[in-house]
């Protein structure tokens, strides 16, 4: 029972997060994308930049409400 309230303690406390616009870290550029449709569902997400040719798994992220450059 212990257990399961501590769960509920954490989930409490967790923030909500809404859409987050997705940038490449390579040049910052927004043209980036997934890099096949069996991504993040069955491998590891990969992503590629249109712009700048970046590939891996990394990418910036901006949450709704923070202010873009």
């Amino acid at each position: 029972m212990k257990i399961l309230q501590n769960m509920r303690e954490v989930l409490k406390t967790l923030k909500h997060r809404g859409p987050t616009k997705i940038y490449c870290p390579k040049c910052g550029s927004p043209k980036i994308r997934l890099s096949s449709s069996l991504d993040y569902w069955l491998t590891p997400k990969k992503y590629i930049c249109e712009n700048c040719g970046y590939t891996g798994p990394i990418v910036m992220e901006l949450e709704k409400g923070e202010k873009e450059g």
